[in-house]
């Protein structure tokens, strides 16, 4: 067998002399294409000289007699060939399997994964007809009278287990509307639950979604890369606001471990429930107890990682249980006197001075040494004011989706005020703040009057109004109602329009134009 290309200028008559040059010779061609591009006909051929031998210099010396000839040359394969291996490559990587049968319902083509989950090899299946193969109990015959369906439910026997699966059938139709195949797509339907499952499931947080470019940030981050994947407990430090979470989660990602991370806020869970929290109770342990007792978050995070938030809140009572924890890697539940092993990881953190704590006895020193074997320190907004506007970009943009309004971008004057701002919520009220002038601004350029800052804890400013006739109400007119409740506050509190409108961080003119829109002058 010998497979040439054949260039040609494009003309009539190129097909009806290559044959006869070959006929003249005593070879038989088994295939012939041509391929018409750019005034140029490309003739592919193969040829069977049977028994004899035929060298390539004397078929090309044969085809060479063709003057209006450009090129020559062997091919390893002819095009359907290639089409043919492509598609193949193609089907064999994909997730599902896929079966193929002609007019007959026998089968043309099995793909990889369809050989694996079914047990199958591809040369032995070919040309059989597709019902004495052991595939799912829902045929694609009935594709074979044009008629497709989508995603029925079928089953089949594996040795014990039933497997369920989803079938897809396509008839296969040619040009003049014939059909001339099948094909169907089966999926299995165990894995289709674990997608939608993983579609249930948070997305988790990596360090790559802790934002900022600071020298300071950049180095926490990189220790914590580093701290990741050891089983050493870590304590977070700094403000609130900081993203002490944040930090936490990336931590439990970067570490690899299989289990869950799971998060508890040591202020937030009153004490005579945070111990249940923890490590779980027994069958009655106390009033109002499950039967069958619960699992405590140790016992639930696995082989993850536990959070726990706010850590010098936590009662002492508490603290001598996580100090027995962490010395012996195992607890009790509430009420019982079995031990159970722990193999969770422990991430802290706090916004307290715990060495004044100690001192103070607030808060236990052995822990505190048990506890602080990694410290990692975020340090406030303010001291990395390079952190700003890559912030704020990065929440705008989030909001713009979410708020319909296109496009958003800050203006050079709003960008000077937010570097100005003091920041003592940090992170946390750079967002709020952000999200407050998406919401209040009337174009999509956020100028410096619609950033309305809070100056101190004592002036938190005007509470939410209450939604007049719930329903009824627009979200502009509850947004206006809202801007005129902050105008009568700063103004009430102020001698003078002028310290009104600095108070609010904005000029007098802006705050002029404000009370003329709610013909609020007098």
């Amino acid at each position: 067998m010998s497979k040439l290309h054949l260039n040609f200028k494009d003309r009539v008559g190129i097909v009806a002399d290559i044959s006869s040059q070959i006929a003249r010779h005593g070879l038989n061609i088994m295939t012939m294409e041509v391929v018409q591009e750019a005034g140029h006909a490309h003739v592919f051929v193969e040829l069977d000289h049977g028994d004899r031998p035929c060298p390539r210099e004397d078929i090309l010396t044969m085809l060479a007699v063709f003057p209006d000839l450009i090129e020559i040359s062997f091919v390893n394969a002819m095009p359907h060939e290639k089409q043919s291996s492509l598609l193949r490559t193609v089907l064999d990587n994909v997730d599902e399997s896929v079966v193929a049968v002609d007019a007959k319902g026998c089968v043309t083509m099995i793909n990889s994964v369809a050989e694996s989950s079914f047990k199958c090899r591809r040369e032995e299946v070919l040309g059989r007809h597709v019902r004495d193969l052991r595939l799912p109990d829902c045929s694609i015959l009935g594709c074979l009278d044009g008629e497709p369906f989508s995603n029925a439910k079928c089953s089949m026997l594996h040795g014990r287990k039933r497997m369920h699966y989803f079938v897809t059938g396509r008839p296969i139709v040619d040009a003049s509307g014939d059909v001339t195949g099948a094909v169907a797509v089966i999926k299995d339907a165990q894995e289709i639950q674990s997608l939608a499952k993983t579609m249930c499931e948070p997305d988790q947080i990596s360090f790559s979604d802790i934002i900022g470019t600071s020298a300071g940030l950049r180095q926490v981050t990189a220790v914590a890369e580093k701290i990741a994947a050891t089983d050493a407990i870590v304590t977070i430090r700094g403000e609130s606001g900081t993203g002490k979470d944040l930090l936490a989660q990336a931590i439990h990602t970067g570490s690899g471990r299989g289990g869950q991370f799971v998060a508890i806020n040591c202020a937030a869970v009153p004490e005579a429930l945070l111990e249940s929290e923890l490590f779980g109770y027994v069958g009655g342990a106390f009033s109002g107890a499950r039967k069958e007792g619960r699992p405590g978050l140790f016992e639930l995070a696995g082989e993850g990682t536990v959070f726990l938030d706010e850590i010098a809140e936590m009662p002492l009572s508490a603290q001598a249980k996580i100090l027995r924890l962490i010395q012996s890697l195992r607890l009790r539940r509430l009420g019982g006197d079995q031990e159970i092993p722990v193999r969770a990881r422990i991430v802290t953190a706090t916004n307290r001075n715990l060495e004044d704590l100690v001192e103070r006895r607030l808060f236990r020193e052995d822990l505190y040494y048990r506890i602080n074997v990694l410290p990692l320190h975020i340090p406030p907004l303010r001291e990395r004011p390079e952190d700003i506007p890559v912030l704020a970009d990065h929440f705008l943009f989030q909001l713009s989706s979410r708020l319909g309004k296109g496009l958003l971008s800050f203006a050079p004057p709003a960008r000077e005020k937010l570097l100005k701002h003091h920041w003592p919520g940090n992170v946390r009220e750079l967002k709020n703040v952000v999200e407050r002038s998406a919401i209040l601004c009337e174009s999509n350029r956020i100028d410096a009057d619609s950033i309305l800052l809070v100056h101190g804890l004592g002036r938190e400013g005007p509470a939410a109004p209450r939604v007049a006739g719930g329903r009824g109400e627009s979200l502009r007119s509850a947004l206006d109602r809202y801007e005129r409740s902050i105008l009568v506050a700063a103004l009430g509190d102020k001698k003078s329009i002028r310290q009104a409108a600095k108070s609010l961080g904005i000029s007098h003119t802006a705050l002029r134009n404000k009370l003329r829109k709610h013909r609020m002058e007098s």
